[in-house]
């Protein structure tokens, strides 16, 4: 029995879909512990694309999923998921899929309260998805959430709207200035939702208990990357959730004994979504023609990513915050078409080399990347299944970033399919 987290090590779309969806294969159970659907897993198998937001990638290998406490659901997305995947052959039902009885519930003001911010702060937008993740987290802190217990207890969840929908009308009419929302629309929608989803709810803690004592092994799969985590990102430019390995067993419901391994997924460049500074950021001909390689849209958004070179100063970072025990590169296939490559290895700042990521987000923004630079092997390696078979240049990238990290690489991605991959090491065998 090993129990492996799965870790995005940059500012998220790192390629993790594709990592659980291969390595559920060896999973009895596939766990997603964190965010909503303001994440997007995407796989390719047999040449055909999947999408999932809030769903585990694990759900395409016929596995056990559940969605975790830690997660903010918006019901209608999720049965809307569900009905995606029936549409495409894959069977969603409780005795595959289940969905914590304490995660908190995504309800029409807190998408209202999202968007209506963002509009209000204009040119400062900090480039939230809009689909009232944030909002939705806030109300579980100062406990005026909506659970999964209360969603499907119509008492319950008819006393929960009348004593949050007032105040959240007040806040969309007198601060926002949008619309508000009518108590008994809200009640009768989600009641429907209820109905639905009731048969998946259940205490994912006991039921994570009960597979760790049959010696099943399990695949706890985060969202975004651990440079958007709430405490340890470039706040406020971050999701509203803890992302780095240790809410594996908060937003899972299971001790920390219970996990054996982390595998932190590392893009061979860096990508991000949104604003905030971004130091080894590209704006030449270079960095458009990885942006373009690379198809680097947000599979939530369709947002375009800002690109730029592997920075293992922020990969450094998430090697210590997470405790990562291994390392999966993906699209290194991308960089093949580059006569050099750059790596950023630490930070100038005022005139000072640093190796590590300031919390001052004016500091980061003024940080000047100091670069390594290394040949590019020019050659398509998408055909390529046994690391030796990769160029000697391609080795080379990849020794340099064990290297810098110190963290054996495990897994090295080729190509977005799921057989486009080389593993060095299966985190599952320890």
């Amino acid at each position: 029995m090993a129990n492996i987290v799965i870790i995005g090590t940059q500012w998220g779309d790192e390629g993790k879909g594709k990592l659980v969806d291969l390595l559920a294969a060896d999973a009895d159970v596939v766990v997603r512990f964190q965010g909503g659907n303001n994440a997007g897993h995407t796989m390719v198998v047999d040449g055909e694309q999947f999408i999932s937001h809030l769903i585990p990638s694990g759900i395409l290998q016929k596995k056990t999923c559940i969605i975790g406490n830690g997660l903010v659901v918006d019901p209608e997305v999720l049965l809307g998921e569900i009905d995606y995947l029936a549409g495409k052959g894959i069977s969603v039902g409780p005795d595959n899929l289940m969905i914590s009885d304490r995660a908190h519930v995504i309800m029409p003001y807190h998408k209202l309260v999202d968007n209506g911010r963002e509009k209000m702060k204009g040119d400062k937008k900090i480039g939230t998805t809009g689909r009232g993740i944030g909002p939705c987290y806030e109300d579980k802190a100062t406990r005026r959430g909506v659970r999964f217990v209360d969603l499907i207890d119509p008492e319950s969840f008819q006393e929960r709207l009348k004593t949050i929908v007032p105040e959240k009308n007040f806040y969309l009419d007198k601060f926002l200035n949008t619309e508000t929302v009518d108590q008994e629309t809200i009640r009768s929608q989600y009641m429907g939702f209820a109905q639905r989803l009731k048969p998946y709810v259940t205490n994912v803690s006991v039921a994570l208990q009960k597979a760790c004592k049959a010696g099943q092994c399990i695949l706890f799969e985060g969202a975004q990357g651990t440079h958007l985590d709430i405490d340890h990102g470039t706040y406020p430019f971050v999701t509203s959730s803890n992302t780095v390995s240790g809410n594996a067993c908060g937003g899972g419901g299971v001790g920390p004994k219970d996990i054996n391994g982390v595998l932190g997924i590392v893009k061979a460049y860096t990508t991000r979504v949104g604003a905030g500074p971004f130091p080894s950021e590209l704006f030449d001909e270079i960095g458009d023609q990885i942006q373009k390689s690379g198809a680097e849209f947000g599979a939530t958004t369709g947002r375009r990513r800002r690109c730029g070179w592997l920075d293992t100063v922020i990969l450094n970072n998430a090697v210590r915050l997470n405790g990562l025990t291994g390392l999966a590169i993906t699209k290194l296939d991308v960089l093949g078409e580059l006569d050099e490559l750059k790596i950023c290895t630490a930070y100038s700042l005022n005139g000072e080399v640093i190796d590590e990521v300031p919390a001052n987000l004016n500091h980061l923004a003024a940080c000047k990347p100091v670069y390594e630079t290394l040949p590019g092997w020019r050659q398509n390696i998408r055909a390529i299944r046994r690391y030796e078979d990769l160029p000697e240049l391609a080795r080379q990238y990849l020794s340099r970033i064990e290297a810098l990290t110190g963290v054996p690489i495990q897994i090295v991605s080729v190509g977005p399919g799921r057989d486009e991959t080389i593993v060095l090491n299966n985190p599952f065998d320890g």
